[in-house]
C-alpha cells in the first residue's frame, strides 16, 4: 500500500494549484481518501475527504468554496484542487486512506495509510 503526493510548490496568493495523491495497493473507489495539512507550529488539520463507495465528499470550512476534492478511478488518484490561495494555506499536505468510518475522528474515518506529504507555500 502506497500513497504518493505531488503538485505542491510555491504559488502566489490568489493563485491555484492541484495536488495529486496516487494510490497503489488498493482501489481508491473502495476507500475514504482524505487530505490533511499541517502548518509550522500548528496541529494537523483535515482539509477534505472523498469516499466514492459512500457517495460522500466533505470540505473543511477553511477551504469550502475554493477547494474541490475529486478522484479518477482509471488513474487510481485523488486530487485536491485549491483556488484563491492565501498565506494561511501554507502547509505540508498529506493524503491518507481509511476504510472504517469513525464519526469522532478527523474527516470521519480511521486513516490507516499515509503518504509522505507535499509542501505548499503561498507567497504574498
Amino acid at each position: 500500500v502506497q500513497l504518493v503526493e505531488s503538485g505542491g510548490g510555491l504559488v502566489q496568493a490568489g493563485g491555484s494549484l492541484t495536488l495529486s495523491c496516487v494510490v497503489s495497493g488498493f482501489t481508491v473507489a473502495d476507500h475514504a481518501i482524505g487530505w490533511f495539512r499541517q502548518a509550522p507550529g500548528k496541529e494537523r488539520e483535515g482539509v477534505a475527504v472523498i469516499a466514492e463507495y459512500e457517495h460522500f465528499t466533505y470540505h473543511a470550512a477553511s477551504v469550502r468554496g475554493r477547494a474541490k476534492i475529486s478522484s479518477d478511478k482509471a488513474k487510481n488518484t485523488v486530487y485536491l484542487q485549491m483556488n484563491r490561495l492565501t498565506l494561511e494555506d501554507t502547509a505540508i499536505y498529506t493524503c491518507a486512506a481509511g476504510s472504517k468510518a469513525n464519526l469522532d475522528a478527523p474527516l470521519w474515518y480511521d486513516y490507516e495509510n499515509w503518504g509522505q506529504g507535499t509542501q505548499v507555500t503561498v507567497s504574498s
